[in-house]
């Protein structure tokens, strides 16, 4: 089966909006392929190092809580 990558990108971007903490980190908790797509396209700092966690770039930060809320939020209850 072909996964749609950028779709599975915008999912764990959003998700990892859950492990906020200490203002703009995030655990580290999805595939490293992932990890490293999101750190090209400039959402978070590298996650290849020892840290347990990364840092939101100023634009992940805002599209992480953006689809979040586009992803999972409801509408109307």
């Amino acid at each position: 089966m072909e996964l749609n990558e950028d779709r599975i990108d915008q999912s764990a971007l959003a998700l990892l909006y859950l492990g906020l903490h200490q203002g703009n980190r995030a655990w580290k908790s999805f595939d490293w392929d992932v990890m490293a797509r999101l750190h090209e396209k400039g959402f978070i700092s590298n996650p290849m190092g020892k840290a347990k966690s990364v840092e939101f770039t100023e634009v992940g930060l805002r599209e992480s809580e953006r689809l979040l809320v586009a992803l999972f939020g409801r509408t109307g209850k």
